[in-house]
């Protein structure tokens, strides 16, 4: 077993937990984990199964990240893979000045941008992650979505070695090549949800399926694209396009507790559609999907979960919820 260090320095302002919790969304979220001062994931670099853990020093206005990665025989190639995935899923080189100077001269979002200064727009280290987690959150709550994706990882995705506490990484489509359809409905997923998601995963083993690729076209022909695979609708696409191609000006309009969250804060009386979502974001852009990061964190600020003690608390009484959900889903 070996450890490598190294320091990410991501452009100001930042803060690692608004950023991390936005990137995990629930406290019962079991791949990223985050205790109130480090945040720790299992990645996969190279097929192996790696530990990293990362903690800021100094303030949101010169942060660095400190990064200590560990796992068997951790070489330069590998330790350069995990630094190109943490910057990609915690956004450290967006600059969001543009940004910041478009919400002060809207009313309403400029103090909500104030209070979370220093949220980056967090992705998902590969675009079948976010694919995966689209098609789990699908007709579910998000937290029974979150569970069912900690499930997914305990069941099929590598352990690490580094891991003290013999943790997961999220799987990746190779991982899926002993995967039946029947073993994951003891998990909590349907038999539709199931068959798409070894259906995909064998189609990318195979190249036949290239969903990297997608980064290379534009919104529209890439949410096509995405909508010709069986299991995928436009709520899925759309979610993809901003958490896994890093697409910011894209809100999911489909997304009901998005849509919730947006109409209150507009003092909307009556619920939003999909038309009225792309209207009422249309003097955001290019930044809608910011905006979209934003409510997210000013629930979580609500819920209490940015205590980390907090958050725990919370996760112990919801896991019953949870698993009253899927039993009826």
């Amino acid at each position: 077993m070996s450890q490598r260090s190294f320091s990410i320095t991501p452009v100001p302002p930042f803060r690692l937990d608004l950023t991390v919790w936005a990137l995990r969304r629930r406290p019962e979220n079991a791949i990223d984990r985050w205790d109130g001062s480090i945040y720790r994931r299992v990645l996969i670099v190279d097929r192996l199964a790696i530990e990293v853990a990362v903690q800021q020093s100094g303030g949101p206005e010169s942060p660095q990240l400190d990064v200590a990665v560990t796992g068997p025989r951790l070489t330069i190639r590998q330790e350069e893979s995990a630094r190109a995935l943490l910057e990609r899923m915690l956004g450290v080189h967006e600059d969001l000045k543009p940004f910041y100077k478009l919400a002060s001269h809207h009313r309403r979002l400029q103090p909500l941008v104030e209070e979370f200064r220093g949220l980056k727009p967090p992705q998902f280290p590969t675009v079948f992650e976010a694919v995966v987690n689209g098609i789990a959150c699908q007709q579910l709550s998000l937290l029974v979505g979150i569970l069912l994706l900690s499930r997914l990882a305990h069941k099929v995705g590598l352990v690490s070695e580094g891991s003290n506490d013999a943790e997961h990484a999220f799987p990746d489509p190779t991982n899926f090549s002993e995967v039946k359809v029947e073993s994951l409905k003891p998990l909590g997923f349907s038999a539709n949800k199931s068959r798409v998601l070894v259906d995909i995963s064998s189609a990318i083993r195979d190249r036949r399926l290239n969903l990297e690729s997608l980064v290379e076209l534009d919104n529209q022909v890439a949410i096509e694209r995405l909508l010709e695979l069986k299991g995928i609708g436009r709520w899925t696409a759309e979610y993809v396009l901003l958490r896994g191609l890093g697409r910011l000006d894209i809100f999911p309009g489909d997304d009901v507790g998005a849509r919730k969250k947006l109409a209150h804060f507009l003092g909307k009386k009556k619920p939003l559609d999909y038309d009225g979502v792309c209207r009422a974001v249309a003097g955001w852009q290019p930044y809608a999907g910011l905006v979209y990061f934003h409510l997210l964190l000013a629930r979580i600020e609500k819920a209490g979960w940015l205590s980390s003690d907090q958050a725990q608390c919370v996760a112990n009484q919801d896991f019953t919820l949870a698993q009253r959900e899927l039993k009826t889903a």
